[in-house]
C-alpha cells in the first residue's frame, strides 16, 4: 500500500464523477449534487434574463444610467447570455463528474454574482437571489468538490 493511501485511505486513480472505493461518500456529496443542479438553474435563468434584455430594453425599471457600469440593456443582455450558457455547460459537467468542470464552475459563479450586483439597479430582488445560491454554489465546489470522486 503505497504512502497516499495510506493517508488518505484512496487511490489517486481517476474515478469519473463515481464513488471512489475505499472511500466512503459523506452527506456533502449531495451539496455539490446542488451545486450542479444550481448551474443548470441559474444559467438557465441567466439566459433568459439575457434575453429578456436583448429583445425588450424597457423591461428593466432602472435606466441605463442607473447601472454600475453604463452599457445599454442589450449589451447586458449577451453578456448574461453568454455568462448563462457557459453556466450550463458547467453544470452538466459537474453532474457528469468533471473536474474541470469544477473549476469553471467556481470562475462562473464568481463572475454571476459579480454582474449581478452590477445589474442590482435593474432588478434588485432576482439579483440578490443569483448573489445568494452563487455564493452556495462557490462554497459546495471549493470546499467538498472531491466528495463525489473529483481528483
Amino acid at each position: 500500500m503505497s504512502s497516499t493511501q495510506e493517508r488518505t485511505g484512496y487511490t489517486q486513480q481517476p474515478s469519473y464523477g463515481m464513488p471512489v472505493p475505499g472511500r466512503e461518500s459523506t452527506g456533502w456529496a449531495g451539496m455539490v449534487l446542488f451545486a450542479g443542479v444550481m448551474m443548470l438553474l441559474l444559467g438557465s435563468f441567466q439566459a433568459i434574463e439575457g434575453l429578456v434584455a436583448i429583445v425588450r430594453d424597457n423591461y428593466y425599471l432602472a435606466t441605463s444610467s442607473g447601472l454600475v457600469l453604463t452599457f445599454d440593456y442589450t449589451t447586458w443582455g449577451w453578456t448574461h447570455l453568454v455568462l448563462g450558457a457557459i453556466a450550463v455547460a458547467a453544470g452538466v459537467g459537474l453532474l457528469a463528474g468533471q473536474t474541470w468542470a469544477r473549476v469553471v464552475g467556481i470562475a462562473i459563479a464568481g463572475l454571476s454574482a459579480l454582474m449581478n450586483m452590477m445589474f442590482l439597479p435593474a432588478y434588485p430582488v432576482w439579483c440578490a437571489i443569483v448573489i445568494a445560491v452563487d455564493v452556495l454554489v462557490i462554497y459546495a465546489l471549493a470546499a467538498h468538490g472531491r466528495e463525489i470522486g473529483y481528483h
